[in-house]
């Protein structure tokens, strides 16, 4: 396999023949199991591989960079090896996060629950041809997680840098189920506070989008502990700066961009930073726009329903408010990597890359 650099443009090339190769060695052992279970692994291949940014991986190999990791030596093909498996970590998630908000989309096209269903329908399998898909889904997800182990456990990583991300890769793997268990917590109790609903993006996508990824490139290299320090500053802020970005997106995102349908959020009533501040503002200002949001969120809002909530969340300023927390992340973590003793080549990129993450579209 030839390692290519994943530079500032977070090219996925590198990290998707490092996936596609791993998933190769696991093909037969799935084919001997019979066409059916072959054909559902295939799918999930089909998850990881059909779309996405790649972030987490190239955080990763950017923290090794950073922390005196170079790409010409032959332990390069390990470390990218042991960077994607985080993409594997990434597609359980998402396989998850879908069951659990009824997403029928993902990345534009139909959720993997949603093919597995219609795959159940095309077989003329017995039973519910849904609760065949959500639950093939669910043990997909497992699935990618368990193989996210494997991937990295046959890196060719040497033994002291497997020693060294062991709990690093620990710690992204509980963090962020705390994540998403916090994150239905709030849904069914109705915690409006934006400390719960910072709490979630802190476990949920901070950590293992931008903060664990470049600890466990550090880790990778032997990195000192001022670095390791720098690199979770840097990340937490600009992980989090992320997600404040994608909650914007996902109540005023446009589908044909994002590959979601807009107002998700609203329609779930998910409990993010920027409703939990539309909230409290709206009580401290205009108390019928509050009522109006908690009668609204977690419904099928109309079209005009959703119109009227988008205006109110500008009109009580949460999304400059929202807009403002970005920047300031931003900014904060933008100044402690350049302080920090990060090989320059790798500080520019993380600073490009940590720009396009918190200013992005979709």
């Amino acid at each position: 396999m030839t390692v290519s650099y994943l530079g500032e443009s977070v090219d996925s090339s590198a990290a998707d023949a490092a996936i596609k190769d791993f998933f190769s060695e696991r093909r037969a052992e799935a084919e001997s199991l019979g066409e059916d279970l072959a054909a559902v692994t295939a799918e999930l291949e089909s998850f990881v591989l059909r779309g996405g940014k790649r972030m987490r991986p190239a955080f990763a190999w950017l923290g090794w960079i950073g922390a005196g990791g170079d790409q010409d030596d032959p332990v390069a093909t390990a470390v990218l090896k042991a960077c994607a498996g985080l993409e594997l970590l990434h597609a359980s998630a998402l396989l998850h996060d879908d069951i659990i908000d009824a997403s029928d989309t993902r990345r534009g096209r139909p959720a993997a629950h949603v093919v597995l269903a219609r795959m159940h329908r095309a077989r003329h399998f017995s039973g519910s041809a849904d609760a065949f898909g959500a639950g093939t889904a669910v043990l997909l997800g497992d699935l990618a997680q368990t193989w996210a182990d494997v991937m990295l456990r046959t890196s060719g990583l040497p033994s002291d840098a497997q020693a060294r991300v062991g709990p690093v890769w620990s710690a992204v793997r509980s963090e962020v189920l705390y994540g998403q268990l916090l994150d239905l917590i709030n849904q069914a109790s109705g915690d409006e506070s934006v400390a719960a609903a910072q709490r979630v993006i802190a476990y949920k996508t901070a950590s293992y989008t931008v903060e664990r990824p470049l600890q466990f490139g550090a880790a990778m290299a032997g990195a000192d502990a001022a670095l390791t320090a720098a690199y979770r500053s840097f990340g937490s802020d600009i992980g989090i700066a992320f997600q404040l970005r994608d909650d914007l997106l996902g109540a005023f995102g446009d589908p044909a961009v994002t590959g979601k349908p807009s107002g998700d959020d609203l329609r779930e009533g998910k409990r993010t930073v920027l409703i939990a501040t539309a909230l409290r503002l709206a009580d401290e200002r205009e108390p019928d726009a509050a009522r109006f949001i908690r009668s609204k969120i977690g419904h099928d809002l109309s079209n005009e329903e959703l119109t009227t909530v988008r205006k109110i969340l500008v009109d009580v300023g949460a999304v400059d408010e929202i807009e403002r927390q970005i920047a300031h992340r931003t900014d904060a973590a933008l100044a402690v990597l350049e302080a920090s003793t990060a090989a320059a080549p790798a500080k520019d990129r993380l600073a490009t890359m940590a720009i396009r993450a918190t200013q992005r579209a979709r």
